[in-house]
C-alpha cells in the first residue's frame, strides 16, 4: 500500500507471523519502541542510524502471537508535542483532511491504522499521545494503566507518566491487542460515572456537542464532579516534569531541533519553589482522579477539546487538557470515534476507568460505540492501495 501520509519511516516487506490470538495482524511500531533490526531513533535525528539489537517486551508477546510487525512508525521528536511535524523525518498527514495534523506524538500510529496501512499500531502515551491521534484521525486508542505494560524497549518521556498503547480500527482487535500486550483486569465498572465541570478548558464547539450526544446515550446519568485545580494547571505541572526528565535524558545530544530544545528548558529552569507546587499539583490530582473513578466507576471527558488543524497553524496549547488525567492518576483510558464536525472531522471522546477493571472499560466504551456507530474510514481510503 501506497503511504502518503509520511505516516511510516521504514517498511519491512518481508514480515512474517505466526500462529495465535493476533494471526494476520499487521503492527506498525513508534520509533521510540525498540524492534530488533529496525531503527530506533525516538524520532531524534542524531539517533537516526540506530537500530535496535533486540524486541521490546510488547513486541515479543505481540510476535507470540502471531503478529507481523511490519514497520516504524512517525512521531514527535522525542515524543514531546502532539502535532507530529517532525523536523528530521517530516511531518504526518492526516488521512481525514490533506494538510492537516494528525495529532501526537504517535501521529503516525494513528495516520497508518486510520489509512489502512497497517492492522492496529502500538504508539506511546505520557499525557495523552496514543489518545490525542486516535482522536483526530477517527480510530480507537487505549492507553493501559502505568503499571499494567512493560516498559522494557521503550525510550520513554517521563516514565511515571508513560504508557505504550495499541490503536486499531474497531474495538475487538484493539481489546485483542490489549489483551496480549498488557495485564488486563476482568472487573466490571460499577457506578454511574462522572463528568468534569469548571475544568477551564475551551471546548470547541462542535466537540461539546458530540460530548453532550455521548453522555446522553450512557447507561445511568453520571455525576457531576470537578477538580481542585484547573486543567492547563494540571497540564502544565505535567509538562514540566516531563520537560525536566527528558533535559536529563537528552543531555548532550545534538542536532535537537530549536523547538525542542525550547521545551526542555521549562523544567530545568524551573524555580524550585514553583517546581515543588508542580510536584504537589500532581501528586493531589493523581489522589482526586483515582478517588473519582472509585467513587462512580468512571469519568468521561472529550478526548480533545479542539478538532484536526492545519499543520500551518500553532499546536493548540490545551490538546492534553483532558487526557493528561489518566496519565497523573495512572489508569486505564480509552478513546473511541464519538461524531463528526460538519465539515467532516472526526471527534474523540474518553473513558478513564479503574486499574482492574479493564474489560468493564471497554464493555462500556463498546456500549457507547455500539449506540453512536461513529467510525468512518477517511475518503481517501481507496487511493492508498
Amino acid at each position: 500500500m501506497i503511504d502518503r501520509y509520511n505516516a511510516f519511516l521504514y517498511r519491512d516487506d518481508n514480515a512474517s507471523g505466526g500462529e495465535g490470538a493476533l494471526a494476520g495482524l499487521t503492527i506498525g511500531v513508534k520509533a521510540n519502541i525498540s524492534v530488533k533490526g529496525m531503527p530506533f531513533h525516538a524520532g531524534v535525528g542524531a539517533w537516526e542510524g540506530r537500530v535496535a539489537d533486540a524486541d521490546a517486551e510488547v513486541v515479543k508477546r505481540l510476535r507470540a502471537e502471531g503478529a507481523v510487525i511490519s514497520g516504524i512508525l512517525n512521531m514527535e521528536e522525542g515524543a514531546l508535542g502532539s502535532k507530529t511535524d517532525n523536523p528530521h523525518f517530516g511531518p504526518t498527514y492526516n488521512p481525514h483532511r490533506e494538510g492537516y495534523s494528525p495529532g501526537g506524538s504517535s501521529g503516525g500510529s494513528g495516520a497508518a491504522v486510520a489509512a489502512g496501512l497497517c492492522d492496529i499500531a502500538l504508539g506511546t502515551d505520557t499525557m495523552g499521545s496514543v489518545r490525542i491521534p486516535a482522536a483526530h484521525c477517527g480510530v480507537y486508542g487505549f492507553k493501559p494503566a502505568t503499571g499494567a505494560v512493560s516498559q522494557d524497549g521503550l525510550i520513554p518521556a517521563d516514565p511515571s507518566l508513560d504508557a505504550i498503547g495499541p490503536l486499531a480500527r474497531d474495538l475487538d482487535t484493539l481489546e485483542r491487542v490489549a489483551r496480549v500486550m498488557s495485564d488486563f483486569g476482568e472487573a466490571d465498572i460499577a457506578g454511574p460515572g462522572a463528568t468534569l465541570v469548571e475544568h477551564g478548558v475551551e471546548v470547541d464547539p462542535e466537540v461539546a456537542g458530540v460530548y453532550e450526544k455521548v453522555v446522553s446515550v450512557l447507561p445511568a446519568q453520571p455525576k457531576q464532579t470537578s477538580l481542585s485545580e484547573s486543567n492547563s494547571r494540571i497540564r502544565f505541572a505535567g509538562f514540566i516534569k516531563t520537560s525536566l526528565n527528558m533535559a536529563a535524558d537528552l543531555e548532550g545530544v545534538k542536532g535537537l531541533s530549536p523547538n525542542l530544545r525550547k521545551l526542555l528548558t521549562y523544567g530545568p529552569d524551573r524555580p524550585e519553589k514553583k517546581l515543588a507546587l508542580d510536584m504537589d499539583v500532581l501528586n493531589q490530582m493523581q489522589f482526586e482522579v483515582q478517588h473519582i473513578v472509585k467513587k462512580h466507576g468512571f469519568l468521561i471527558l472529550p478526548t480533545v477539546p479542539n478538532t484536526a488543524f492545519p499543520h500551518s497553524d500553532p499546536e493548540p496549547a490545551a490538546q492534553a487538557d483532558f487526557t493528561c488525567l489518566a496519565n497523573i492518576a495512572g489508569l486505564p483510558a480509552i478513546s473511541i470515534p464519538a461524531g463528526w464536525t460538519r465539515d467532516g472531522l472526526p471527534v474523540g471522546i474518553q473513558i478513564i476507568g479503574a486499574g482492574g477493571a479493564e474489560a468493564g472499560l471497554f464493555r462500556l466504551a463498546r456500549h457507547i460505540d455500539n449506540k453512536l456507530s461513529a467510525y468512518r474510514a477517511p475518503q481517501s481510503m481507496g487511493e492508498t492501495t
